[in-house]
């Protein structure tokens, strides 16, 4: 016979502790805040895009350069690099008629890398 085992993911209690919640309410970024996060996470959910990204850490590249390190078709790097274009993750530059794609900023960087050790936790 097997020993019960609590469902630790459900509370049964029916007390709020009602000076947490308020202490903690006062921390909470506003709603659009927290939508605009949302999104920047769900850019982060398509290996194609977090493999753009791991290639623009080392050096700037145009579209068929990615194209050519991914194995993948120009079209498809361009639709992910207006993705990461509109989340402002990536900017870029024109040099005559080659486009240059790098990272929008140091903080791309940092949450990749935060999000990089955490998957590799053990």
């Amino acid at each position: 016979m097997g020993t019960y085992e609590p469902d630790i993911d459900r509370c049964d209690c029916s007390t709020i502790h009602e000076e947490v919640v308020n202490d903690v309410r006062k921390y909470m970024p506003e709603e659009d805040t927290l939508l605009d996060l949302a999104d920047i996470f769900k850019v982060f959910s398509d290996s194609t895009r977090v493999k753009i990204l791991c290639a623009l850490f080392r050096a700037e590249m145009c579209v068929c350069d990615i194209a050519v390190l991914l194995g993948a078709t120009k079209s498809s790097i361009s639709h992910q690099l207006r993705i990461l274009k509109q989340s402002k993750l990536v900017k870029y530059r024109k040099d005559g008629r080659v486009v240059y794609y790098s990272l929008a900023d140091e903080h791309v960087k940092c949450i990749f890398d935060q999000g990089l050790i955490h998957v590799c936790e053990k």
